[in-house]
């Protein structure tokens, strides 16, 4: 169901835990709900140029499209071979991350399909999750074990890798590689602004109550070789999942209760809290 009303923030939705909060959030920020007819909505993706939306809604196999101009949202694929994470490429093209298949995608500007990664070492990866593109083309993504784990979203079966890994796709040769091999559950992933760090959320509490409920930082070497990890940032409220930095290296990434938002130094200095559209 497409909703057009807006909810304004008040100033209680800001939660400042920092003096360094203040003056991020646009006071006259609004929301707006477009739709809610997922079981649970993954993976936005958004494409300045054509200014409209693109995310997954995995349970139901499909892919969701917003249109910014006209408030219309759209089936964009279906089936979508049980889509998660979403980005967009440096050409302006769409990486998806397949529960289904098992594999990373591209959709071409024609509409074609590559297929990126479904192996690692002549096995199935488990079921890819999260993607981001770095300025050199290379693909990064994690592949943690939830599509594989039941029906709901993806394929039951058991894991031919044996563990949950983080990759990097070679932009010359289309080599996968791991980069990453002591998470639990890897998730949402992204770089810092000026891309000599990697941040990776680690989501395994929902397989045992003393798994990680945070997420890693890594310096970044030549050759896509990480270094250094260290915690960043517990969460507070429910699991971290997908983020983003902005422009200053402050990371603003979902949370059980809304948008935390952390300075660069792992510090939470502010939350959105986002209301309940019941």
């Amino acid at each position: 169901m497409l909703l057009h009303g807006r909810t304004i923030l008040s100033v209680s939705d800001y939660h400042t835990l920092d003096e360094r909060f203040a003056g991020l959030p646009c006071p006259t920020a609004t929301i707006r709900k477009v739709f809610d007819g997922c079981d649970w909505a993954e993976g936005p993706a958004y494409f300045p140029a054509g200014r409209y939306l693109v995310w997954s809604d995995a349970p139901n196999d499909r892919m969701l499209r917003y249109d910014e101009a006209s408030g219309a949202v759209s089936v964009f694929r279906q089936p979508a071979n049980n889509s998660n994470g979403n980005t967009v490429d440096r050409q302006g093209r769409l990486v998806t991350c397949e529960h289904g298949m098992r594999r990373v995608t591209r959709t071409e500007h024609d509409g074609t399909i590559t297929v990126l990664a479904d192996s690692f070492e002549s096995k199935r990866l488990n079921s890819p999750n999260d993607v981001v593109v770095k300025s050199d083309n290379s693909i990064w993504f994690t592949d943690p074990t939830y599509g594989i784990d039941s029906d709901y979203e993806g394929n039951k079966a058991e894991s031919e890798i044996g563990a949950s890994y983080v990759y990097r796709i070679d932009p010359q040769t289309g080599d996968v590689s791991v980069v990453c091999d002591d998470f639990v559950k890897p998730n949402g992933l992204a770089f810092s602004p000026d891309e000599r760090l990697l941040y990776v959320v680690d989501t395994g509490r929902t397989h045992g109550a003393d798994n990680p409920a945070h997420m890693r930082v890594f310096d970044v070497n030549p050759g896509g070789r990480l270094s250094n990890s260290r915690v960043f940032a517990n969460c507070s409220n429910g699991l971290f999942d997908g983020f983003r930095l902005d422009t200053e290296g402050r990371v603003w990434t979902s949370a059980g209760d809304g948008v935390h938002v952390c300075h660069p130094d792992g510090t939470l200095i502010g939350k959105i809290l986002i209301p309940s559209f019941a």
